[in-house]
């Protein structure tokens, strides 16, 4: 028997619904537009950039992303020809794959983040109390636990 959303609950997955198709547009039209790059690329300079060693491996990057792990390999040989980053085989196994954030990538992102910051704050945390915020976390964190299938 289907369970059908009440009428609390169809408005609340109506406006999350237009949260996920157009914060997400409208972050990559910022991003595109400034700096030449997808929400999807920059996010993952960033988790590059803020590893030790501005290195992870390719398993780690897509769990932190959010990511496939064969969306990410494409985004990466994109990032790679642009020698934003560079791909190398782990000294401790042939099954892992390292990234490498590189000075060229690292110059980008820094380029990059000002407005990319300054969009998700407008238009994501500007007129949000504290409360709303953590809110907001717990939230999304319920939401992409059941997605993965955590507790």
């Amino acid at each position: 028997m289907t369970r059908w959303l009440d009428e609390d609950e169809l408005r609340a997955w109506l406006r999350l619904a237009g949260v996920m198709l157009k914060l997400s547009a409208a972050l990559d039209s910022q991003l595109q537009r400034d700096s030449d790059l997808t929400h999807f690329d920059y996010l993952c300079l960033a988790m590059l950039s803020e590893s030790d060693e501005r290195r992870l491996a390719m398993s780690e990057l897509a769990a932190r992303t959010n990511a496939s792990l064969s969306r990410l390999s494409h985004v990466i040989s994109k990032l790679e020809g642009r020698g934003w980053v560079a791909r190398t085989p782990s000294p401790r196994s042939r099954r892992v794959t390292l990234v490498d954030l590189t000075e060229e990538g690292w110059k980008v992102l820094v380029a990059a983040a000002p407005g990319h910051v300054e969009t998700v704050r407008s238009l994501v945390f500007e007129g949000l109390s504290r409360d709303d915020v953590a809110a907001l976390e717990r939230v999304a964190g319920h939401i992409v636990d059941r997605i993965e299938g955590t507790p």
